[in-house]
C-alpha cells in the first residue's frame, strides 16, 4: 500500500500542474485497487490500521495537488495568478490581396514564435483579425469596432492608400497606436500613426540621384491620383528642381483607368521629345502600362523607364508576360540584408502546409513580422512601468488588465518608437515616426526577373558592394552595367527619341554667308550651307550620341526680292509643331522666347554702326599732343641738355670745345635721348641721375604718342558726323530699334550689303547715309566684303545675338548649348568665323558718332614732368653748391698768400711766363 501511494505521489509531481485534476480522479481508482491488492492472500494485514494509514496519505496527496493547482495555468476567466496578461491588438487586412494574406500569416507566426521563445513574459498579445475585403469603408468600420467594443490597445492596418489621413485621425483621437505601411503628409501632426515601412523619400531621392548621374535634364512623371501618390509627386518635383532637372510633363493614371485611356496617354507621351519616364504607380496599374508601352514601341532603344518601389515590391508577383514587357527598366526597392534568421524563417514559411504556392514571402511580410516583435517587447516594458492596480485582477480581457490607464497607450507607443533590434528585415529602428531604413536596392529588370545593379544609400550614394557598417563611410562612383530597353548597354539618348528632326532654315537672298539655300532645277536637289549651318553641324557632331535630322527650307524672300514671310512667323512654326528646330540668323527676342526655346548664342551680342573711312592731312602726326604738351616736351629736351652740359663740360672732353661745338653738343645730346642714341660719355653721377629720369619720361611720352596716333589714324579716316543719315536693313527694323529705343527720324531703309555700300559711298549730302546701324554679325559680314573702305565705329550690347530655336521644353536645348560652349572654348567657333568672315576688321571700342578727336594734353603728363623737373632742379642746385664751394676755396688761398708776402709767387703761379717778362720789360 505504501509503495503504491509513493508511486502515485511521484506521478503527480512528475506530471506537474497541468494534469493535477486528472490525478484527483485517478487517485480514487488506484486507492481502491491498492486496497484490494493489499487484501490478497499473500499478506496478512490489519485492515483497520491500513485504513488509517491510507487516509493519512490521501490527505497529504490532496494538499499537494491543491498547492500545485495554484501554481498552474488558470482556467479561462479564472483567478489572478501569475499567468500572462493579455493585450488586445487588432489586425485589419484585405484577405483577397497578396499583401493581406502574407501579412496576416507573418503576424500570426510572429506572435506564436515570440511567446514560444519568451515564456517568462508577463504580457501576451491577443490578436483580433478583421477582413476589409478591399473596401476602405469596411476597413474603417472594423477599426472603429475594434476600438469601441474590443478595446484594443493597438491596431495594425497594413494597406492604406487613399484613406490614410482618415485612419491617422482616428488613431490620434482614440490615442491608440496604429501601424501601417502607408505614410501621412505630416507625421508630427499624427503622433499615434506609425509607419512600419521604409520612408518613401529614400527611394525617391535615389531615383533623383540616378537621373542626375545619367545627366538627363528632362523627365516625365507617371503617377496615380491617390493622396499618397500626389504627396510623393510634389516631393519628387522639389527634389528634381534642386538638382536642375526639369519635369516637362506629368501623366496621371487613376485606379479606374481602362486600357483605352492608358493607350491614349501613352500616345501623347510618344509624341513628346523626352524619353525618360519615372513610374510611380501602384502594382495593379503597372502591368497594363508596360504591356501597352511595349506594344506602342515605347520600350525600344532610346527610352529609359525608372520604376519606384510601389511597383518593384511586387515584381515577384508578376507573370512572365508582364516581366517581358518591362525588360530594360530600372527599379528601386528597399534592401533586405541576408541573415541566418531570415533564412530559417523562410524555410519555416515554405514548410507550412496551408500556405499557397503563389504566396512568396515579401518585404511587407517581414515588416509585419518585425513590427509585431517590436510591439510585443514594448507592451512588456510598458507593463513593468505601470504599478499594479485592483483592476489588474478583475478582468483579463479588458484593456485595463495590464494597468492600462489614460496614458498607457502613450507608454506603449513610446516604447515602440524607442525599440531597436535586428529583425528579419534588418536593422529595425524608428525615426520621426517612420522606419529608419536608408538603403535601396537598384534592380535592372532583365530576363525572367530582376538583376541587382547595385545599391543606393542615403547620404552615401551608389555602391556596387553590399552596404554594411564598415562600408558606409565610403561610396563607389558607379554601378554594375545596366541593360536598357532595346536592349542596349548605352545610356538612352538623353531625353531624345531618336526620330528624324525637321530642321527649318530661312530661304532668303541676302547675307547668304549665314544660310544659303540653292536649288538645282536639273537634278532637283537642294543644297544648304553657311556659317549658321556649319555651327549647327559641328554642335551635333560633338554630342555623345547620333542624332538624325533633315533640313527643310522655309521661304522668306524669293529671288525677285518679294517678301513672303518673316523670322517671327518662322519661329512661330515651332509652336505649331511643324518644325523641331530653326537654324539660321535668328535673333533672340522676348517675343520669340514666348513660344520657342533658344540655345546659347553663337555670335556676338548687340548692334553696331559702320561708317566710311576718310583721308588724313600732312600735319596729322602732330595731333596726338596739343600745343601746350608739345611746347613742354621741347622745353624739357633743351633743359635736360643744358643741365647735363653744365655738370659735364668742366671735366668731360665730350662737352668741351668752341662755343658753337658746345651748343651743338647740347642740342644733339638732348634730341638723341628720344631714340636712346646718345653716345657721349657721362662722368658725373648727377648727370647720370638726370638722364635716367629723363629717359623714363621719354619712354612714357613715346609710348603714349604711338598709341594715340594709331587710334587717331583709324578714327580720322571715318567720315561720320553729327547730323548724317543712318541706314538700316528693313528686315531688322523690329529688332534693332526696339532694343535701342532709337527715335531719330534721319533713317533710310536698305535691303542688302550692296545697298549699304552704295549709300555709304554717296554720303548724306548726295542722298546716301553717313553710317549703317545693324546687328554686329551682319556688320561683320559686310566688313568682310569691304575691309578697306569702312569701319565699325560703335557697338552697344542691346540684342542677344543669333541662336538656334527649338520647340518649348525641348531636351536638346541644354545639349546644344553645352556643345556651343565647347566649340567656343576649343576654338572651333573661331575657325568657322574665319572661314566665312576671314577679311573682317577688328571691332573697335564703343564711340559716339561725331565725337571730336581725343588728343593728349599737358594735364595727362603733369605728374611725369614734375618728377623730371624735380630731378633737374636737384642736380642743378647740387652743382651750384659744389661750384661755389670750389671758387670760395680758391679765393681764400689767394688771400692767404697775399697776406704772407708771397704776392710775387702768386702772380708767377697765376700768370703765364711771357706776361711776367712783359711786365718786367
Amino acid at each position: 500500500m505504501c509503495l503504491c501511494v509513493y508511486k502515485l505521489s511521484a506521478s503527480i509531481l512528475k506530471n506537474g500542474r497541468s494534469s493535477v485534476f486528472d490525478h484527483h480522479i485517478t487517485t480514487t481508482y488506484i486507492y481502491t485497487e491498492d486496497i484490494q491488492f493489499c487484501r490478497s492472500d499473500r499478506y496478512s494485514i490489519d485492515e483497520s490500521k491500513l485504513n488509517v494509514q491510507c487516509m493519512e496519505i490521501w490527505v497529504l496527496i490532496l494538499v499537494m495537488s491543491l498547492a500545485l493547482s495554484f501554481g498552474g495555468e488558470p482556467a479561462d476567466g479564472g483567478s489572478c495568478g501569475p499567468s500572462p496578461v493579455k493585450f488586445e491588438v487588432g489586425l485589419v487586412v484585405d484577405e483577397r490581396s497578396p499583401v493581406g494574406k502574407i501579412v496576416r500569416k507573418t503576424v500570426e507566426m510572429a506572435v506564436d514564435e515570440f511567446y514560444a521563445i519568451n515564456t517568462e513574459h508577463e504580457t501576451k498579445i491577443n490578436l483580433h483579425l478583421r477582413n476589409s475585403a478591399g473596401d476602405p469603408l469596411l476597413a474603417f468600420s472594423n477599426a472603429v469596432d475594434l476600438l469601441e467594443n474590443v478595446k484594443v490597445g493597438a491596431i495594425i492596418v497594413p494597406e492604406l492608400w487613399n484613406e490614410v489621413t482618415l485612419f491617422a485621425r482616428l488613431s490620434d483621437k482614440a490615442r491608440v497606436p496604429m501601424f501601417s505601411f502607408s505614410s501621412v503628409l505630416s507625421p508630427n501632426a499624427y503622433p499615434y500613426f506609425v509607419q512600419i515601412s521604409q520612408d518613401g523619400d529614400t527611394g525617391l531621392e535615389g531615383i533623383v540621384a540616378f537621373v542626375k548621374r545619367a545627366n538627363w535634364s528632362n523627365v516625365i512623371l507617371i503617377h496615380d491620383g491617390t493622396e499618397y501618390g500626389l504627396n510623393d509627386l510634389s516631393r519628387m518635383i522639389d527634389l528634381f528642381q534642386e538638382v536642375g532637372v526639369r519635369v516637362v510633363h506629368k501623366t496621371t493614371i487613376s485606379h479606374s483607368a481602362e486600357e483605352p485611356q492608358i493607350i491614349e496617354e501613352l500616345n501623347k507621351l510618344k509624341k513628346m521629345e523626352t524619353s525618360i519616364f519615372i513610374v510611380h504607380l501602384s502594382a495593379s496599374l503597372t502591368p497594363l502600362l508596360f504591356e501597352n508601352a511595349k506594344r506602342l514601341g515605347l520600350m525600344a532603344k532610346g527610352y529609359a523607364w525608372i520604376v519606384s518601389d510601389k511597383t518593384m515590391n511586387f515584381l515577384h508577383t508578376f507573370d512572365g508576360a508582364i516581366i517581358e514587357s518591362m525588360q530594360g527598366s530600372l527599379g528601386f526597392k528597399p534592401y533586405i540584408p541576408a541573415s541566418g534568421k531570415l533564412q530559417n524563417f523562410t524555410k519555416e514559411w515554405l514548410r507550412k502546409s496551408n500556405i499557397e504556392a503563389s504566396m512568396e514571402l515579401n518585404v511587407f511580410g517581414l515588416w509585419g513580422y518585425d513590427a509585431v516583435w517590436a510591439l510585443a517587447m514594448a507592451i512588456e516594458k510598458a507593463g513593468k512601468r505601470i504599478p499594479p492596480t485592483e483592476e489588474r485582477c478583475r478582468d483579463l480581457l479588458n484593456l485595463t488588465s495590464i494597468g492600462i490607464s489614460s496614458n498607457s497607450s502613450s507608454l506603449v507607443l513610446e516604447e515602440v518608437l524607442n525599440s531597436r533590434f535586428v529583425g528579419l528585415s534588418g536593422e529595425f529602428q524608428f525615426q520621426n515616426g517612420k522606419l529608419a531604413s536608408k538603403t535601396c536596392e537598384v534592380v535592372n529588370v532583365i530576363g525572367p526577373g530582376g538583376r541587382r545593379a547595385g545599391f543606393w544609400t542615403l547620404g552615401v550614394g551608389f555602391t556596387v558592394q553590399t552596404p554594411s557598417n564598415k562600408s558606409m563611410n565610403f561610396s563607389s562612383s558607379d554601378l554594375d552595367s545596366i541593360i536598357w530597353p532595346g536592349p542596349s548597354l548605352t545610356i538612352p539618348m538623353r531625353d531624345w527619341l531618336g526620330k528624324t528632326l525637321r530642321v527649318a532654315v530661312p530661304w532668303k537672298q541676302v547675307f547668304k554667308e549665314f544660310v544659303e539655300v540653292h536649288h538645282d532645277v536639273r537634278s532637283n536637289t537642294t543644297s544648304i550651307k553657311g556659317f549658321s549651318v556649319d555651327v549647327f553641324l559641328a554642335a551635333i557632331e560633338s554630342l555623345s550620341y547620333e542624332l538624325s535630322f533633315e533640313f527643310v527650307p522655309y521661304l522668306v524672300v524669293d529671288d525677285n526680292g518679294t517678301r513672303h514671310s518673316n523670322y517671327n512667323e518662322l519661329v512661330y512654326q515651332l509652336y505649331l509643331q511643324k518644325f523641331d528646330v530653326v537654324v539660321g540668323d535668328i535673333t533672340i527676342t522676348s517675343n520669340r522666347s514666348s513660344y520657342a526655346d533658344f540655345a546659347m548664342p553663337y555670335t556676338d551680342l548687340g548692334v553696331g554702326t559702320v561708317a566710311r573711312l576718310g583721308n588724313t592731312g600732312p600735319w596729322f602726326f602732330l595731333q596726338p599732343f596739343n600745343i601746350d604738351l608739345w611746347m613742354m616736351i621741347a622745353g624739357s629736351f633743351i633743359t635736360t641738355g643744358v643741365i647735363v652740359w653744365m655738370i659735364e663740360h668742366e671735366r668731360n672732353e665730350d662737352f668741351q670745345g668752341s662755343l658753337g661745338q658746345q651748343i651743338g653738343t647740347v642740342l644733339w645730346f638732348a634730341s638723341s635721348t628720344l631714340v636712346y642714341a646718345h653716345r657721349e660719355r657721362l662722368v658725373s653721377n648727377w648727370s647720370r641721375f638726370v638722364v635716367s629720369v629723363w629717359l623714363f619720361v621719354v619712354l612714357i611720352i613715346s609710348s603714349s604718342y604711338t598709341a594715340t596716333l594709331s587710334s587717331l589714324l583709324t578714327l580720322e579716316r571715318i567720315k561720320f558726323a553729327k547730323g548724317d543719315y543712318l541706314g538700316y536693313r528693313y528686315i531688322s527694323e523690329g529688332v534693332v530699334f526696339n532694343n535701342t529705343n532709337f527715335a531719330d527720324t534721319r533713317l533710310r531703309r536698305y535691303h542688302s550689303p550692296e545697298d549699304y555700300r552704295e549709300a555709304l559711298s554717296r554720303g548724306s549730302e548726295k542722298g546716301g547715309v553717313g553710317g549703317i546701324i545693324d546687328e554686329i554679325p551682319y556688320l561683320k559680314c559686310f566688313l568682310a566684303k569691304y575691309p578697306s573702305e569702312y569701319a565699325l565705329v560703335g557697338t552697344a550690347p542691346t540684342t542677344n545675338g543669333f541662336a538656334f530655336a527649338f520647340q518649348k521644353g525641348s531636351a536638346l536645348v541644354p545639349e546644344i548649348s553645352e556643345a556651343i560652349v565647347r566649340l567656343r572654348v576649343e576654338g572651333k567657333l573661331k575657325e568657322l568665323e574665319d572661314k566665312w568672315f576671314k577679311n573682317q576688321s577688328s571691332l573697335l571700342p564703343l564711340a559716339n558718332a561725331g565725337t571730336q578727336l581725343n588728343t593728349l594734353s599737358l594735364d595727362n603728363f603733369r605728374g611725369l614732368f614734375l618728377v623730371s623737373g624735380t630731378s633737374k632742379a636737384i642736380a642743378f642746385i647740387v652743382f651750384i653748391i659744389f661750384a661755389l664751394n670750389k671758387k670760395l676755396s680758391i679765393y681764400h688761398h689767394i688771400l692767404k698768400i697775399a697776406l704772407g708776402g708771397k704776392l710775387a709767387f702768386m702772380i708767377r703761379y697765376l700768370l703765364p711766363a711771357n706776361a711776367i717778362d712783359g711786365i718786367n720789360a
